[in-house]
């Protein structure tokens, strides 16, 4: 929803779409190789909301470079699509010059245009550009870009948005359901042979430890991969994350029994430990998956205020003839017709007529308010049973409710001062719980506690220490606070004030 844009001269500010992390210690290492990148002035990574704001010097790095940063760091970048016609194009080097003006926007990484079809095809950083800026290059360059499909545009990009994501979600749950099915006979065991020597009686019921081997593997090396990816990327990039706590207690317990069994081979039967391994990636698959969906459902505050926009707005030309146009379309200083019922579509100033407008999106006031000739009006109210002629004022993005989104959005994506805290906290866990596991595994074998019982302490330490509740728990509660604020009226323009508000 954000786009790259300068705030001051030479600098820049981008909000980018971040794949592939995986607990807060990702976000954190993230935004030490953001902060390392030469002319990156600051960097925050929010892990929940998956992106990551930057401010940066325009002049020494622009957004291809800061998405390679992203991706020596071991995750990737997301990309928007766009699509729209062109007029005015004679031949082929009108296309060519189209197609150099379009690359040279922020962000966009491909653009091909199509002069049989007059049609521009670019893909663009998300977060790195919009429709409307790739309109006005187009303009530059001596063409017309038709966006007359802007609305429609936006709300096809959003709902292939939502489609991926529930493809994901989707693509998520299977694999779930295939690692619980494979892990379901391993735990079967593991609790009739706990009901044995508790003395509660009951057959026993005891696989082929070859049959583990088959059922155990393709949990740990293909359903579990994403881990040992993650532990990769993390140590390549001298850092520690959720997953090599995962790959490490889960490798540990793989290992010794392929070793037992390699070793003893039948007579291995009920010393194994591949139903741990198993259990601990199907568990932490389960904890992922309702993980992804708290994050999906975060962002529906958002998307409720979007819809308070009108999509068009009727504008009275100078010789009184009425003509429906985009809002992006909509200057400053034109005169907007709204009829009785409609949502008021820009802010502006009444110059004729009087009505009643419901303003509780703003004010919270649950009774209408009256307007009249010279009052002001914001966009998104609704107007009552009379006809109003309002002077536009403020347009697009200068709008209230354009600046009460992005108000939303930066207070969801920012950070409070406990997650600061959060975050340095996660930064040095993993390192600690492996030092503290080593100790376990020591203090247990050194005092004759065996190899086996060491690992198996070892492990548990490992496996139970997951920073994922530390790391995700504080922004999911601020991205569900102001979601739900926003919801019934309460806007929080940051997140300091969130944390402060319960002295109120």
């Amino acid at each position: 929803m954000s786009t790259a844009a300068i705030s001051k001269p030479g600098l820049g500010h981008a909000d980018l779409a971040i794949e592939g992390m995986t607990c807060g210690a990702c976000a954190t290492r993230l935004e030490k190789a953001l902060r390392r990148v030469h002319g990156v002035r600051d960097a925050n990574v929010n892990f929940a909301l998956e992106r990551a704001a930057i401010d940066f010097a325009a002049d020494q790095t622009d957004l291809p470079g800061l998405a390679d940063a992203v991706a020596r760091a071991g995750f990737q970048v997301g990309h928007e699509h766009f699509s729209f016609p062109i007029e005015g194009m004679t031949c082929s080097a009108c296309a060519t010059r189209v197609e150099k003006a379009l690359r040279r926007q922020p962000g966009v990484t491909e653009a091909n245009v199509n002069l049989a079809l007059e049609r521009a095809d670019v893909q663009v950083v998300s977060g790195g550009t919009g429709l409307e800026a790739l309109a006005a290059a187009v303009e530059r360059a001596g063409y017309h870009a038709r966006i007359v499909s802007a609305a429609e545009e936006q709300a096809r990009a959003d709902e292939e948005h939502r489609a991926r994501e529930q493809a994901s979600l989707r693509r998520e749950l299977l694999i779930l359901i295939v690692s619980a099915l494979l892990t379901l006979p391993l735990v079967v065991q593991m609790i009739t042979h706990f009901q044995m020597l508790a003395g509660f009686g009951g057959r026993m019921i005891s696989l082929s430890p070859w049959l583990e081997l088959m059922l155990a593997t393709p949990v740990q090396f293909v359903i579990g991969a994403r881990f040992y990816r993650g532990a990769w990327n993390a140590l390549k990039n001298r850092s520690g994350n959720m997953d090599v706590l995962v790959v490490m207690g889960t490798s540990a317990a793989y290992g010794y029994s392929v070793y037992l069994l390699s070793t003893l081979g039948d007579a291995a039967r009920g010393q194994l430990y591949f139903e741990a391994s198993a259990v601990i990636i199907t568990l932490v698959l389960l904890g992922k998956f309702m993980e992804s969906r708290a994050k999906r459902g975060t962002t529906a505050a958002i998307r409720q205020l979007m819809d308070l926009r009108p999509e068009t707005a009727r504008v009275r030309a100078a010789d009184g003839s009425e003509t429906e146009l985009l809002i992006a379309e909509v200057r400053s200083g034109a005169i907007v017709v709204i009829r009785p019922g409609e949502r008021v579509p820009v802010d502006g100033e009444v110059v004729a007529g009087t009505s009643e407008l419901d303003e509780a999106l703003i004010t919270g006031e649950s009774l209408p308010v009256e307007k009249t000739e010279g009052d002001s009006v914001t966009g998104g109210a609704i107007n009552g049973t009379g006809l109003l002629e309002v002077r536009a004022t403020n347009v697009g993005e200068d709008s209230t409710l354009a600046r009460i989104i992005r108000l939303v959005e930066n207070a969801q994506a920012g950070k409070a001062p406990v997650q600061r805290l959060v975050d340095r906290i996660s930064e040095i866990f993993v390192p600690t719980v492996v030092v503290i596991a080593s100790l376990t595994f020591a203090g247990w074998y050194f005092t004759g506690g065996g190899f086996e019982s060491a690992l198996v302490a070892a492990v548990s330490v490992l496996v139970i220490a997951c920073p994922c509740a530390l790391g995700l728990a504080t922004p999911t509660a601020i991205m569900t606070g102001t979601g739900a604020a926003a919801r019934s009226g309460i806007l929080i323009k940051d997140v300091e004030s969130l944390e402060r508000a319960h002295r109120l």
